[in-house]
């Protein structure tokens, strides 16, 4: 079995341990609202995603980076299904509202969700599309994430996208798209983007070794880094 999130307790320690008691209460009973056959998992997940000849796509970048912007053109040019780990997140918070007020909390301060729990839910969304081409958005955010998904599934991504941006220029970013999003406000995003800066980067190294990360400069217009962007699947789609 991986780690748990407690391994990462120095980075995203907190001082209400009752909160994140309840918390962990929580995950336990989001839990068992999934299979809990993880053997099952383990075993068919990677026959049924290898007979399908899956192309995947992990794009990383911090909150800001404009990774969410460039996923949209990516589905449009090219036909991916668009994955966001933070929305599948948000969608199963908002479907059991009263259960996972403390897996708001999570988000809201920039904390990690288990590995567990993020994987299962983009396993489910993979196996029940009809696509055969994924853009996953937000994720492996941790080596953590990065084992947790190659284990329950069986698969590598063909290419990783990271999208660089100055810290300063996703904040902005940020701030300025009012959507209404809990964890959008100047004390959360520094949050997010330290953690996303201690957990993320080494998993960019970690595909950088391996001749797959894409490193894109995220600094211009939606076209013009879009233009950075499309080379990248022209290529390996054949279009």
């Amino acid at each position: 079995m991986w780690r748990r999130v407690t391994s990462l307790s120095p980075v995203i320690s907190t001082s209400k341990p009752t909160s994140l008691d309840q918390a962990a209460l929580g995950f336990k009973i989001w839990r068992s609202s999934f299979s809990t056959e993880t053997p099952t998992l383990v075993k068919d997940g990677p026959t049924s995603f290898k007979e399908r000849n899956l192309f995947i796509t992990f794009v990383l970048g911090g909150p800001g980076s404009g990774k969410g912007t460039q996923c949209h053109k990516i589905v449009e040019t090219f036909g991916f299904k668009h994955l966001s780990a933070g929305e599948l997140l948000r969608r199963e918070i908002e479907s059991n509202s009263e259960q996972w007020s403390q897996m708001l909390n999570t988000i809201k301060e920039g904390r990690i969700v288990p590995s567990e729990v993020t994987v299962k839910l983009i396993q489910q969304e993979m196996e029940s599309s009809d696509s055969n081409k994924f853009l996953i958005d937000g994720f492996p955010r941790t080596e953590e994430n990065r084992i947790a998904f190659e284990k329950f599934t069986g698969l590598e991504p063909n290419v990783v996208l990271f999208f660089d941006c100055p810290e300063e220029e996703m904040v902005k970013r940020v701030l300025n798209r009012n959507e209404g999003r809990v964890d959008d406000n100047i004390d959360t995003v520094k949050k997010r983007l330290k953690v996303f800066e201690i957990l993320n980067l080494p998993v960019i190294d970690y595909y950088s070794k391996r001749g797959k990360l894409h490193k894109i400069n995220a600094v211009g217009t939606e076209d013009e880094i879009f233009e950075k962007v499309r080379p990248i699947f022209s290529a390996c789609a054949g279009k």
